[in-house]
């Protein structure tokens, strides 16, 4: 038999990856001028990044749900300014690539992920170039090349807005590993767009008004209320399940996850999409592209798990030595209380023990000063 709380994991699986792919079919319909028509990128995640903060608004001042992060001017100006940034730009290029190029073909490039991530992290020096996953990269960059060259409707612009919106996204995720860790500043989702999702729009309103907003014509805009809402309730829905997720299994389930989500899109959107054609070749290509993914998630998930032995072991070391100080220190104490010669003077430092530490081991204590200190005056 299944347990309740095996089900409810599966649950938050199945509810993030419908989320995720209705997100990405939803923006798709949305921008796609052969479908809803509404060809503005910019505008559409602004009204996400608009939604997400005046709802973290109400919830952390108004309800009250949870309590805002420890924010000082010093860390939102170095490290919530260029995270929302690179989180705005992530955003604008991703969604703006859907007017050029099919939902199966973005997924393909999305590949590109690990790659990117760990180029980012060699330069801002938060990862080692080493040589398994260099290697690893480029079975990953040669299956993305592979896919690429097989496309039929291949696009160049919508394939550069892709690529960039890739590592625009991964630079925000190494900044938010070096900049918000270092700070000591952790963020759930609702305070996490709460700072990130306003300065992400003033981001965002530069270029929409230089880009977008000249072109924009009232009388030929179709704006539905109720299918913009629902669009920007689902984003936010979206980032919440993805919490959900990996409280409840780990950030390599939701890569395996990602990976059985990316098939679903790719079925999905030939289904509903007709014009979207997968060829042999895209397929050949993606597949490779996918090993090397998966070779890389197990390789990081392989780091997590010696880091964490590591720990446990300097843990589980220094719990024994501190063992041993309280035992030598009741003998101590014991033989020093015991001790007819000693005087009241003695007595009262017998209480509070000044354990001698040895430079080249501070956790473990002295014996020689402890042996010393047991001796009668």
């Amino acid at each position: 038999m299944i347990s309740n709380q095996l089900l409810l994991t599966y649950l938050y699986l199945l509810v993030y990856i419908l989320l995720s792919s209705g997100v990405i079919l939803y923006n798709k319909w949305l921008l796609s001028p052969k479908y809803f028509n509404f060809p503005f990128p910019i505008t559409l995640t602004m009204i996400h990044m608009g939604f997400s903060g005046l709802v973290a608004f109400f919830l952390i001042r108004v309800f009250k749900v949870v309590s805002p992060a420890k924010m000082t001017f010093e860390i939102y100006a170095t490290c919530v300014i260029p995270i929302s940034a690179f989180f705005a730009s992530s955003l604008w290029f991703g969604n703006t690539a859907y007017l050029f190029i099919s939902v199966a073909f973005i997924q393909m490039l999305k590949a590109l992920m690990p790659v990117a991530t760990f180029l980012m992290a060699v330069i801002c020096g938060t990862d080692k170039l080493r040589c398994d996953l260099f290697l690893n990269m480029l079975l990953v960059s040669s299956g993305v090349v592979i896919s690429s060259y097989g496309e039929i409707h291949f696009n160049v612009v919508g394939t550069v807005y892709q690529v960039t919106g890739i590592f625009a996204e991964a630079l925000r995720l190494v900044l938010t590993q070096v900049l918000l860790q270092k700070k000591g500043l952790t963020l759930n989702p609702i305070t996490s767009l709460y700072y990130i999702a306003p300065c992400s729009f003033v981001f965002l309103f530069v270029p929409w008004y230089l880009l977008e907003f000249p072109e924009m014509e009232v009388s030929q805009i179709q704006f539905n209320v109720w299918i913009f809402f629902s669009n920007a309730l689902c984003a936010l829905a979206l980032n919440f399940s993805i919490f959900l997720v990996i409280g409840r299994t780990g950030a390599v389930t939701v890569r395996v996850a990602g990976v059985l989500k990316d098939w679903i899109l790719i079925a999905l959107s030939t289904v509903i999409f007709p014009e979207s054609i997968i060829t042999q070749l895209n397929i050949i290509g993606y597949v490779i592209a996918l090993c090397g993914v998966v070779m890389y998630n197990y390789l990081k998930a392989k780091d997590v798990h010696s880091s964490q032995i590591h720990g446990e072991n300097i843990v589980d070391r220094a719990a024994k030595d501190l063992k041993t100080e309280n035992r030598s220190s009741n003998l101590y104490i014991l033989d020093e209380n015991s001790n007819n010669s000693l005087g009241a003077k003695n007595q009262r430092n017998g209480s509070h023990l000044e354990v001698n530490v040895d430079e080249e081991a501070p956790l473990i204590p002295s014996l020689k000063g402890l042996l010393s200190r047991t001796k009668p005056s």
